[in-house]
């Protein structure tokens, strides 16, 4: 295991707002805050393998950031261990950082104002780099990203996806071993996302790197991630397989049917007033239903659509990722952290 955290715990000291406080009062405050302790971590476990890629998910607020930063080394934790590479991460900063990549998709990493091979330069002397290792690196980046057009232009000058492709390869420059992914896609197109997608794959099957991966775009989870560590507020409630997240979620599939014409009109009308049955879209020779578990097994409903349909095609989908996890974030995510996903929890 190249990442350890046992029982990670954080506590910050937020100030206190004080209405219509008086002027001594306002004085004393000077010298001595009032603060309550505000739980951002919660005695959070996990053990993550050399060259896995993981999704660590979860609402605004849940923690993730909080994690990233002790995993970093930028923030101590209240409480618990952290063995990355085998270093402290906050203790051992200078040795520890030249090992791991950090890409913010919020925040910059390169100079705002000056070319983006100048700052690549800077990185090159910070992780003392020899010549011919930056131009190797340049030249593979190059080839999977078309690195070059961007090189000399100013980073202001460059768009959002063109300004985090060159933030990316920055981040792997000295071939990390491991890099934290905060957002990498947020705000680009269709095509650059799928780019970006593409060359973590490469980087993480060539060089072997592990990648940890915070996001709310679903897409990436689904293109990039076997595995998933669900956290909210501050605890963490799954550490698993994505499949199996997805298997367990999935309360409902919708069914599309293409017919010639109805066989049976008494069985059609039984089966749409069905108890576990929408009709989302009905229309001339075509249906699209959706099927809640619970109250109707899918093959019932496909043997039902066969009796009372002369079926042309028929087609099954699950829900995406997205909804899944808003599903769980609607009804309740405590709720679903004590049902049966604890038996596929990697504790």
């Amino acid at each position: 295991m190249i990442i350890k955290a046992k029982n990670l715990a954080k506590i910050y000291q937020v100030p206190v707002k004080e209405k219509n406080k008086g002027f001594i009062n306002l004085i004393k405050n000077i010298f001595h805050k009032k603060t309550v302790d505000k739980v951002a971590l919660k005695d959070v476990s996990f053990e993550i393998k050399k060259g896995e890629i993981i999704g660590y998910i979860g609402p605004n607020g849940a923690g993730k950031s909080t994690t990233i930063k002790i995993l970093t080394g930028i923030v101590t934790p209240s409480k618990g261990k952290c063995n990355v590479l085998g270093f402290n991460p906050h203790e051992d900063r200078y040795e520890y950082t030249k090992n791991i990549g950090v890409v913010f998709g919020q925040r910059r990493l390169l100079q705002y104002d000056v070319a983006v091979i100048e700052s690549f330069k800077l990185f090159k002397e910070i992780y003392e780099m020899s010549d011919e290792e930056f131009k190797e690196r340049l030249e593979y980046f190059n080839k999977i990203l078309g690195l070059d057009k961007y090189l000399h232009i100013p980073v202001r000058k460059l768009s959002l996806g063109e300004r985090m492709r060159c933030e990316i390869a920055a981040s792997l420059l000295h071939k990390p071993k491991i890099v934290f992914l905060d957002e990498p896609t947020i705000g680009l197109d269709a095509v650059a996302k799928e780019e970006i997608r593409e060359f973590l794959k490469e980087i993480n099957q060539k060089d072997g790197t592990t990648i940890i991966l915070t996001t709310h775009d679903m897409d990436d989870i689904e293109e990039l991630c076997k595995r998933v560590i669900v956290i909210d507020n501050g605890t963490l409630i799954y550490d698993g397989s994505l499949l199996k997240l997805q298997k367990k979620s999935i309360i409902h599939k919708t069914i599309e049917v293409q017919f010639k014409e109805i066989k049976s009109e008494k069985d059609f009308d039984y089966l749409k007033n069905h108890k576990g049955i929408e009709i989302i879209l009905e229309k001339k020779n075509f249906i699209k239903l959706k099927v809640e578990f619970e109250n109707y097994k899918i093959t019932n409903v496909i043997k039902d659509l066969m009796n009372s349909l002369d079926v042309i095609d028929l087609s099954i989908h699950e829900p995406k990722l997205e909804f899944i996890i808003k599903e769980i974030y609607n009804k309740g995510i405590k709720k679903w952290a004590h049902g049966d996903f604890q038996s596929y929890a990697l504790r």
